[in-house]
């Protein structure tokens, strides 16, 4: 059995996440999306509302589940028996800071391997920050988020 752990914020999850997260639950037995609960980058949803919001866009991977977590990712996967953590790289700009982090990690635990996926190109510029931002405003943000989170970002920002 094959296990990974697919981390991040996720404030708000966005059609990008789930396309790195349906190519992970191809290729590992079971994914864990890890639910990083980082007051300290100041998010506009709450873990558990993160939660949530996963929790209705994950039901069609039968071998995913969604918890929170804090601390140290590397003990999070031993933790939880993983092996492998997952990333996106969505453009060049996004693998510095990656290729450090697993870098770090291996340092750490060189027994969890950090594997890197590329989303659908029509994801590639989709982030959390760029959709909030984008919600903030008034705009449209149902091509890169589910309805479900269009909705709470249309009460967030009310």
């Amino acid at each position: 059995m094959r296990h990974c752990i697919y981390p991040g914020t996720f404030d708000p999850i966005t059609y990008g996440h789930l396309d790195v997260l349906g190519r992970a639950a191809k290729l590992f037995t079971r994914v864990t999306v890890a639910v990083a609960d980082n007051a300290g980058k100041g998010p506009l949803f709450s873990a558990a509302e993160r939660i949530e919001m996963l929790h209705a866009n994950v039901a069609k991977f039968p071998n995913v589940t969604v918890t929170p977590f804090d601390g140290l990712l590397v003990d999070f996967c031993v933790a939880q028996g993983a092996d492998a953590i997952i990333r996106g790289l969505r453009a060049l700009s996004d693998f510095e800071f990656e290729f450090n982090m697993a870098l770090m990690n291996r340092h750490l635990n060189p027994q969890i391997e950090t594997l890197f996926v590329m989303p659908n190109e029509q994801f590639s510029y989709t982030s959390s920050s760029l959709v909030k931002q984008v919600a903030k405003y008034g705009g449209d943000v149902s091509n890169f988020v589910p309805p479900n989170v269009a909705a709470a970002l249309k009460r967030a920002y009310a």
